[in-house]
């Protein structure tokens, strides 16, 4: 009955609204579920009955230079089962014991994915981005049993591993062989394929993501089956918009909790093809050529790769296929979707969530989209902003966005901060979870996002989101990316200070001229008195491993002198 529900057709363009959404959306969460046997192994057994494969495979996975995997659904069951069997049988682990898996873009990470859910092991991405440091701390605050990763990985690991007593197994990813490792292919191939899966319950551990720390130690946020596995059914209807018949390109690292998001729950739970390009280093000229070669329908994309494309002329590419885009992961500027969509025609439909969310609102297909708003409340939740006191504010009034968990909290809400109650309770405020992020909601129901808690500035009594003033200088030609912070101030108490990339056509101006150019730039776009103050030439700005700016560093630094 579950699987029915999710993978009804997707209601009809006329009817794709808003309200129509919410009131269709009426999901289930039954008391044993497993994505694994109960959507994916469903998507297999619809591949025998019709007798033959769907139309798009499961994954398709290219490498660039003409090598390319193409799994249907049966066919990713039997190699995660496989592996499901190295896990448990090889290994030696049992429900809830906790798998570090550091993978480029590779087929084999979706295949320990899927061997996950299988076995009922928690599952812990991580990106090759990792440090010694990182690596060592996620080791020992998660308490892994095992870690997956390759050859570039692997003498990180190596060199803390004794440090880590929990660390019992160690697999390789590779063609050669490393002492004190096991060979994941050899185990592989010679693992048998028959593997019963095992029965969860919906609230079971299903997956630890450690959030991207943009305000401190990245904390372990702990998933359900059921928060992710049924959870992100709105999105890939409603948001991606996706049918059995559409080829779906996410290009976020693996190690991002956004992959596992929109590259392996949103797109199965509609029985979409994942399309994979291994593309070690970021390039936009790749993504161009891939959109034109491949048949691709909906793409996906971080805003600091838009800010990239659309810095690029796209006359000589042909998306042809290409329908529908979306982003996510931190806010969206107005100006790259306007030139955006210039260059293709195409809106960007932007989500805003949280690693301990699924999607909290989001411009959904068929929404009239207002430029800078992160959309409208998913349905999944009852979205509001509120006071320091938990009450609620009305429209036009800056506050919390949170999400009401009293009486009943969402099912599709992260579980804990894993082994730290303090941090977990001191999210809630009366009846609501606070996501810490500031914004405004609009008379017609949409939500504009304003800043972390954090990042918002108070200067001689006004109120200023980075957002807003970042977007601005973003509009103008010389700007690639900027990033505002708070900076002391004798008289106001603190001002805006922005910290600037410019492109190499400015790079050789004068400073104090370019300064005084984006600053009355600033004042006629927005309020004169959100300008920036103060100004910093950077070639680049400090980032997270997961590509978010960095701006408490920034702020750290200029209160600190």
């Amino acid at each position: 009955q579950l699987f029915h529900k999710v993978t009804d057709p997707p209601p009809t363009p006329e009817s794709c609204c808003y309200e129509a959404m919410k009131q269709q959306y009426r999901p289930e969460v039954p008391e044993y579920f497993n994505f694994a046997s109960d959507v994916l192994d469903r998507w297999t057994e619809i591949e025998k009955v019709t007798g033959k494969k769907t139309k798009n495979p499961a994954l398709w996975w290219v490498d660039g230079d003409g090598e390319e995997i193409k799994w249907s659904f049966e066919e990713l069951g039997i190699l995660s089962r496989k592996v499901a069997n190295v896990l448990s049988n090889v290994c030696g682990l049992q429900r809830g014991d906790r798998v570090l898996l550091i993978l480029p873009r590779i087929p084999e990470w979706w295949l320990v994915n899927v061997a996950c859910l299988r076995t009922g092991t928690v599952l812990i991405p991580g990106t090759q981005q990792l440090t010694v440091k990182d690596i060592l701390y996620r080791l020992q605050k998660s308490k892994a049993k095992c870690i997956i990763t390759d050859d570039f990985v692997a003498p990180a690991v190596d060199s803390v591993g004794a440090e880590c007593q929990s660390l019992k197994f160690k697999l390789l990813v590779s063609e050669g062989h490393r002492e004190g490792w096991l060979n994941f292919k050899d185990l592989l191939k010679n693992a048998p394929s028959s593997h019963q899966c095992v029965t969860t319950k919906h609230q079971d551990p299903m997956a630890i993501y450690f959030t991207s720390g943009t305000t401190g130690f990245p904390k372990m946020t702990e998933h359900s089956h059921s928060s992710c596995g049924i959870g992100f059914t709105v999105s890939g209807r409603y948001w991606l918009d996706l049918t059995p018949s559409d080829i779906f390109w996410n290009t976020s690292d693996t190690g991002w909790a956004k992959a596992s998001w929109t590259s392996v729950f949103s797109t199965w739970i509609q029985g979409a093809c994942v399309f994979v390009h291994k593309m070690p280093q970021f390039n936009p000229i790749t993504v161009f050529e891939s959109l034109s070669r491949y048949p691709i329908t909906v793409f996906c994309s971080s805003p600091t790769a838009y800010r990239m494309f659309v810095q690029h002329n796209l006359s000589s590419y042909t998306f042809k296929r290409l329908r529908h885009c979306v982003s996510g992961g931190e806010p969206i500027n107005p100006d790259v979707m306007e030139k955006w969509k210039v260059q293709t025609g195409l809106d960007i439909h932007e989500a805003y969530g949280q690693t301990e969310t699924v999607v909290v609102c989001a411009n959904f297909k068929g929404m009239k989209i207002k430029p800078g708003s992160m959309g409208k409340p998913s349905p999944t939740y009852d979205v509001k902003i509120i006071d320091e006191n938990g009450n609620i504010l009305s429209p036009g009034k800056e506050g919390d966005i949170a999400i009401r968990v009293k009486p009943t909290r969402p099912p599709f809400l992260f579980t804990c901060y894993t082994d730290d109650p303090e941090k977990t309770e001191a999210t809630i405020r009366g009846d609501f979870y606070v996501t810490g992020d500031r914004g405004i909601l609009d008379e017609d129901g949409y939500f504009w996002f304003v800043g972390r808690s954090d990042d918002v500035i108070t200067s001689a009594g006004y109120r200023i989101g980075p957002f807003e003033v970042e977007s601005a200088l973003l509009e103008h030609p010389a700007v690639v990316e900027s990033a505002v912070v708070s900076s002391p101030d004798p008289i106001r108490g603190e001002v805006v200070k922005a910290f600037v990339v410019l492109t190499s056509d400015y790079v050789s101006r004068d400073p104090e001229e370019m300064m005084k150019e984006l600053q009355d730039h600033v004042k006629k776009v927005t309020a004169p008195y959100k300008y920036p103050r103060k100004m910093e030439f950077v070639q680049q700005l400090p980032k997270t491993v997961s590509g978010k700016i960095q701006r408490n560093e920034l702020r750290q630094k200029e209160w600190r002198k």
